[in-house]
């Protein structure tokens, strides 16, 4: 009788660490775009049944991360210029607000920890690391963005980021450079100097201009 809950409890944790996995690796390009999957596949690559898989996909379907045709085919979106417009947009009018409200909070410590994440984002970049560059840079907007203290705004702009992962890797890989990027430099300067019209610049140039780039 004692040991009858369990075999219930272990699927939703099961689904949700496939879910949290699958998902970290969407999100920083781990799998290219129209990367094909199947459940079987997940079960096995996580071990776990058909089940927690199927709830796992649901999920990461239903925040467009994953896209499902009718057949019932699934596989990682691959974004049209457009898509990736749309999203810049959405990428700036979410996270210059959240950089705005993380401001007032930007203590010396989490400007020093910016700086050091962003020597990470430099390497990445020399190595020319599409997926250590994508977590990095990652890290260094969402370090920033978490003293915004605005969990619902950050949940959306961590939705835009996912779903733009797969794509954001296969247009970095076509990209020739070895220098990172500028404007890194210049929101934390912003911080430095406690100047909100530039931070908000500089946070709306890197997460418009960037993708501009890759994407022409």
């Amino acid at each position: 009788m004692n040991l009858s809950p369990r075999p219930v409890e272990a699927t939703p944790l099961a689904h949700d660490r496939v879910y949290r996995r699958l998902r970290s690796r969407i999100m920083h390009g781990d799998l290219p775009p129209g990367q094909a999957l199947t459940l079987r596949g997940i079960g096995r690559e996580y071990e776990v049944s058909m089940t927690p898989a199927r709830e796992a996909v649901r999920r990461l379907v239903a925040e467009g991360a994953l896209t499902m045709s009718a057949s019932g085919r699934i596989s990682t979106p691959a974004l049209s210029n457009e898509r990736i417009e749309e999203l810049a947009a959405l990428r700036a009018l979410i996270e210059v607000e959240l950089a705005s409200r993380a401001l007032p909070r930007a203590h010396m410590a989490l400007i020093e920890r910016l700086q050091t994440i962003n020597g990470a984002v430099a390497d990445a970049v020399a190595q020319r690391d599409a997926v250590s560059y994508i977590r990095a840079n990652l890290e260094f907007h969402r370090t920033l963005y978490l003293r915004a203290q605005a969990p619902a705004m950050l949940a959306m702009a961590e939705t835009v980021w996912l779903q733009m992962g797969p794509t954001m890797r296969a247009l970095y890989g076509r990209l020739r450079r070895t220098d990172p990027p500028q404007f890194h430099r210049l929101i934390i300067a912003a911080l430095r100097a406690g100047d909100e019209p530039g931070l908000r610049l500089a946070v709306r140039s890197d997460v418009t201009q960037g993708l501009r780039m890759l994407a022409g």
